[in-house]
């Protein structure tokens, strides 16, 4: 099965030992994304404008990849603060459609750079 790195201007580059996106095979495993902005590479303010960078960063890595996010298949959503669950529900309403993907939500301490919200996702291609 052949592997291939994914990469992409329209979303923040990697802050870590990692890379935007693994392509094996028809499977895209998408890493977590906070409300960075890609040029500025800071943190967009407030859990709302956070939430729609995340998607808006998520998206430009699908399609990045050749897809879109009605192309993935599980998506995990961390919060630091679980009441903003509804706040997400309310955002992927508009960014995904029926069917939606398979979805955790963990409530976790912190995350990168003070975020308030971070995604990562499995995207499946050619389906």
């Amino acid at each position: 099965m052949s592997k291939s790195i994914i990469s992409t201007a329209d979303a923040p580059s990697a802050i870590g030992t990692y890379s935007q996106a693994v392509r094996a095979g028809d499977t895209v495993y998408l890493s977590g994304q906070i409300g960075l902005d890609p040029v500025a590479m800071t943190l967009v303010e407030g859990i709302d404008a956070q939430i729609i960078r995340v998607l808006d960063n998520l998206q430009a890595v699908a399609r990045a990849a050749g897809g879109d996010l009605g192309d993935l298949v599980r998506v995990t959503v961390y919060l630091t603060d679980l009441a903003h669950f509804a706040k997400v529900n309310e955002a992927m309403a508009r960014y995904f459609s029926a069917p939606f993907p398979a979805r955790a939500a963990v409530g976790v301490a912190s995350l990168p750079r003070g975020a308030l919200v971070e995604i990562d996702g499995v995207m499946v291609l050619g389906h």
